[in-house]
């Protein structure tokens, strides 16, 4: 195995990292979620789960990825031999993720056109599900291919491929430095304009007053740590990947706060810019913020947000315009990585160079993202979104803190990322990583496993809740034990370690 690729600079990483972690959730799910759990004082929950979960795993990847130098399977086969299935388990993740998450952006590149005209009218809800995505009337009505949707999905594609194909330097640090800035720009301008709006108070106020009565219900804090742990992109394979290019000498506990601290900021800064419409909406139409907010995900994105961009005036072409450019270059750059951490490990498993690995692995995640281009995909989306999500990711970062916490010393991680970090981790990093994730992580997959056994998610039949859902986790699963079986092409990159 060859020289492995490195960041150009520390700023290209960072910018790499950030760009990983922001993504739609951000936009669309974290206003709302602070929102319905407390507002304001949702902020302390939130926070509580950033320095206790977010930020010890963050350190934790971006040290395992720096000292063992490879992908989630290579490094996690590195840690243990017996754990590499662990490391494709999480690949699995990122590729089921990647295939319906690229749909979502085509369907942002097509409003980017719509906003000029504001196609969708006066019934954004009609327009969306009737006259765009053409749903069906359920998850195996597939109702042939959307050609508005293919025509986009093409173009995200072809976005990721290039960034991709040109390697970690020349393409995908390239695309994080023009796609996250001017994505900092936009929300800006979007935020700084939308609080000026008439209303815009009533929005914040929605936003951001406390109810401190919420500090003491476990939901509120469960759905702090939920957020955290989605929004930061861990525990699923990206940030051992991204930080197994950094150069010798990185600073790793640094570079973890900041990808942090910069990722909800801008959680903040996207709810500034949403709860500002929002609220001018309410004003619009005479009715409680509460009441025309409808909550998070797909409906805020594309039903709530295009009929407050209806009441901007003269201004609805250029927020309509801002806003679904932002949620584009946000889940750009996420997808970027999100296929990135899957391409490594296929590079590293089978010693593939870069480009045949980045046709092969596109070419067949294209391939079958288009059954989300259909129009039973919304369904389809749904039913494996809830699994990847409450399950994959859930269980793989509990088995992930567990293995590495209690069945690995820590401290062989801690004594690496110290000596070469300028903020040095103490016994409250293994103390996180050992009990508090572990208990919350613990809850919430128990939890979740619950309520899907009690009430069939989203009242779909059961044959589609199997055959998309615990099929597809199944596949997960067991798909990660048959690849960690197969032989290593280059078994001397097992052995290799950079300290």
């Amino acid at each position: 195995m060859g020289q492995r690729e490195q960041w150009g600079t520390r700023v290209g990483f960072v910018l790499a990292a950030v760009g990983s972690a922001i993504g739609l959730g951000n936009i669309w799910r974290f206003p709302y979620m602070a929102a319905e759990n407390g507002g304001g004082a949702f902020f302390i929950p939130y926070l509580f789960a950033l320095l206790t979960a977010g930020i010890p795993i963050l350190i934790l990847e971006f040290g395992i990825g720096h000292k063992f130098r490879g992908s989630a399977p290579l490094s996690f086969a590195k840690l243990s031999r017996k754990w590499e299935w662990l490391g494709w388990w999480q690949v699995l993740v990122c590729f089921f993720i990647a295939i319906y998450y690229v749909d979502v952006i085509a369907w942002a590149i097509s409003y980017v056109g719509f906003s000029l005209s504001q196609a969708w009218g006066n019934a954004p809800a009609d327009f969306f599900f009737g006259e765009y995505l053409g749903l069906s009337e359920g998850p195996f009505d597939l109702g042939g291919l959307r050609t508005g949707i293919l025509f986009t999905l093409i173009i995200a594609w072809a976005v990721t491929f290039l960034a991709l194909y040109g390697g970690v330097k020349g393409g995908i640090e390239k695309a994080n430095k023009i796609l996250m800035p001017v994505l900092f720009i936009m929300t800006v301008i979007m935020a700084v304009r939308g609080v000026t709006l008439p209303g815009a108070a009533e929005g914040l106020n929605y936003l951001f007053e406390p109810d401190f009565s919420r500090i003491f219900d476990y939901k509120v804090w469960t759905a702090a740590y939920g957020q955290i742990f989605f929004t930061l992109s861990i525990a699923f394979a990206i940030m051992i990947a991204y930080s197994s290019y950094l150069p010798k000498k990185s600073d790793i506990v640094n570079n973890a706060f900041i990808t942090a601290f910069v990722n909800c900021g801008f959680s903040l800064l996207a709810g500034l810019a949403v709860f500002g419409v929002v609220g001018h909406m309410a004003l619009n139409q005479g009715k409680p913020v509460a009441e025309v907010a409808g909550s998070g995900g797909v409906g805020m994105a594309f039903i709530t947000f295009p009929a407050a961009i209806n009441t901007l005036g003269s201004l609805a072409p250029l927020f309509g315009i801002l806003f679904f450019l932002s949620l584009t270059f946000a889940g750009l750059s996420s997808l970027i990585s999100i296929n990135e951490a899957a391409i490594s490990a296929f590079m590293d498993k089978f010693n593939l160079a870069r480009k045949p690995a980045v046709i092969i692995y596109t070419g067949v995640a294209a391939a079958c993202s288009l059954v989300f281009a259909t129009g039973a995909g919304l369904y389809i989306l749904d039913i494996v979104d809830h699994f990847i999500n409450n399950f994959g990711i859930v269980f793989g970062g509990l088995i992930e803190v567990l293995l590495i916490g209690w069945l690995f010393n820590l401290k062989t991680i801690q004594d690496h990322v110290n000596p070469i970090s300028e903020i040095k981790v103490g016994s409250w990093w293994p103390f996180c990583i050992k009990f508090i994730t572990p208990v919350v992580l613990g809850y919430m997959a128990v939890m979740n496993l619950i309520n899907d056994f009690k009430e069939p998610y989203g009242g779909y039949p059961l044959n589609a809740l199997f055959w998309l859902g615990w099929f597809v986790i199944i596949i997960v699963i067991v798909g990660g034990f048959l690849i960690s079986a197969l032989k290593w092409k280059d078994e001397q990159s097992l052995i290799k370690e950079v300290d």
